[in-house]
């Protein structure tokens, strides 16, 4: 699992030398690879029981979305945006399949609309009108999968199970923020960071 662990922060790094200096070629070939760490990690750390399998579904299809979202071409971002909402349902199916505590999954409900509906507020008519319903569609199934993680810890799991559901939500902004609002390096260099720390995180919680 060191060894995955190291592939990715390896090939994360020159992912984001290759996107500072507009090396497209090396972004294709090193983001494929640094997520398939995570999913490596996963596959070490054993994937038992139904809870675990639905959190290995999550990162598969993560490592899909990440492959799609490469070329800049809007079809692929929306089949990339696909992917990454059928893994945010998979890591949602795995909080619901572990057990949600009912006060601690209404906790959750409430802090993440407090922050998801000015989000979507904000956010929305900036959306190409093409791809308005699915990013609606992708903010709403995040932010219950966020609550979930919340309702989850509140029943027994792993307490870093919110904490990687959020930080994927904030890699999630960025995403949003350099795809509608406003393109920058500097939006992958703080979102590419915590999006692999959300993903590993998961992976560690598969061990627990």
């Amino acid at each position: 699992m060191i060894l995955a662990l190291f592939t990715t922060i390896l090939a994360l790094m020159g992912v984001l030398l290759c996107e500072r200096r507009g090396i497209r070629l090396g972004v294709f070939v090193l983001k494929p690879i640094a997520s398939a760490g995570f999913v490596a990690g996963a596959v070490f750390a054993g994937v038992h029981g139904p809870v675990e399998s639905a959190l290995f579904a999550g990162l598969v299809l993560s490592w899909w979305g990440d492959v799609l979202l490469i070329p800049k071409d809007k079809r692929w971002f929306l089949a990339g945006l696909v992917a990454f909402l059928l893994g945010h349902i998979g890591f949602l199916a795995a909080f619901l399949l572990h057990g949600i505590a009912p006060n601690y999954g209404a906790i959750g409900c409430l802090g993440v609309a407090i922050l998801a509906i000015p989000i979507g507020r904000w956010l929305l008519p900036q959306v190409d009108e093409k791809l308005r319903g699915a990013v609606l569609a992708y903010l709403v199934v995040i932010s219950f999968m966020v609550a979930a993680a919340i309702g989850a810890a509140g029943d027994g799991a792993s307490h870093w199970l919110p904490i990687a559901a959020f930080v994927f939500f904030l890699s999630d902004l960025s995403v949003a923020i350099d795809r509608f609002v406003r393109p920058s390096f500097a939006n992958r260099l703080w979102g590419l960071p915590l999006y692999y720390t959300a993903q590993w995180i998961f992976v560690l919680a598969i061990t627990n």
